[in-house]
């Protein structure tokens, strides 16, 4: 697919701003956001940018689903299997990484494209790093000195801060935890002092597609990717992660696809149930990706997998035409 090349004088000569202009493609795990953003980077003559928090790592390509060859073909993708699995990485570390890479992208005549389901890392992206009064081992205490009294901390941080609580699962203890440690400090809720940090922190002019594919057929789709990953040999996979000494214990390890077939290497579950494991436990993390980007990202195209249409709409935000 040819790209189709900016007016004359690249991205400088776009619509007024000043800012850099950044293409996010994101949605649900299994809405084919990987082969649309490979395909409209392809065509912008840009570049894919990893939004993935999964697919820095080396070693972990089959349950992690990253692009295909043939994607990777079509345009630039930077970001992917930067780090070993035992390597520490977060949201501060990427956004280091991603933002000025986004830039040099721009500057340089080549249209960024974010992709990736990672909520986090795309607003630390947008939005930047958030960090907030330290940490206090003594508020920490008295949170569970109040748990030990039967006093449920959601509740408290419900009663005082409403906005992050519905954000928050009640089950989430260390990001209720968090939040009130952030409350009690500052005096104000975290969302508050999120709100005013990303109104001061957003170096990129933003254009989000939010993949919008029905819930029976992303099923569908997650059925079919959870076979896909085992005949690809998933099991194999996970096995030479262990085999190379890493502990099933690492962050990479314990996601989705990897811990049930860890599970299941360990005896303690049949590869049936393993494969069945990781397809519900995908489609639950579906249905929470898609309450994120309702909260987190309500400027979000809502679009149907379709390179076509999300190619013009990008050609417009970038160059208004």
């Amino acid at each position: 697919m040819a790209a189709e090349p900016p007016p004359p004088g690249g991205p400088a000569d776009g619509p007024p701003g000043g800012r850099p202009r950044l293409v996010i493609v994101t949605g649900p795990t299994g809405s084919g956001k990987s082969a649309l953003a490979a395909a409209v980077a392809s065509r912008l003559g840009g570049a894919v940018i990893n939004a993935d928090s999964l697919a820095f790592y080396r070693g972990l390509d089959i349950g992690t689903a990253k692009p295909r060859e043939d994607e990777t073909r079509l345009a630039p993708h930077h970001l992917f299997d930067i780090l070993e699995p035992d390597q520490p990485f977060d949201a501060a570390a990427y956004a280091a990484l991603a933002r000025p890479l986004a830039a040099r992208l721009w500057e340089s005549g080549s249209p960024p494209v974010a992709c990736g389901g990672t909520g986090l890392y795309l607003r630390t992206l947008v939005k930047g790093v958030f960090s907030g009064p330290p940490r206090s081992d003594a508020l920490r205490e008295a949170f569970r000195r109040m748990e030990r009294d039967g006093i449920r901390l959601h509740a408290v941080l419900e009663g005082l801060d409403p906005a992050t609580a519905a954000r928050i699962r009640p089950r989430d203890r260390v990001r209720v935890e968090r939040a009130l440690e952030v409350l009690f400090q500052a005096g104000e809720g975290i969302s508050a002092l999120q709100g005013r940090h990303g109104l001061s922190d957003r170096p990129f002019e933003t254009l989000p597609f939010v993949m919008d594919v029905p819930a029976g057929e992303l099923d569908r789709r997650l059925r079919e990717r959870t076979e896909r990953m085992f005949a690809q040999g998933l099991v194999e996979e996970t096995r030479a992660l262990l085999d190379r000494g890493y502990s099933p214990a690492l962050k990479p390890l314990m996601s989705i696809g990897y811990r049930e077939t860890v599970s299941y290497l360990r005896g303690e579950i049949t590869l049936d149930r393993a494969r069945e494991e990781v397809y519900l436990n995908t489609r639950r993390l579906a249905k929470r990706q898609r309450t994120w980007f309702r909260g987190q990202l309500p400027e979000g195209r809502l679009v149907p997998p379709d390179p076509e249409l999300v190619f013009r709409e990008a050609r417009a935000f970038l160059w208004g035409r």
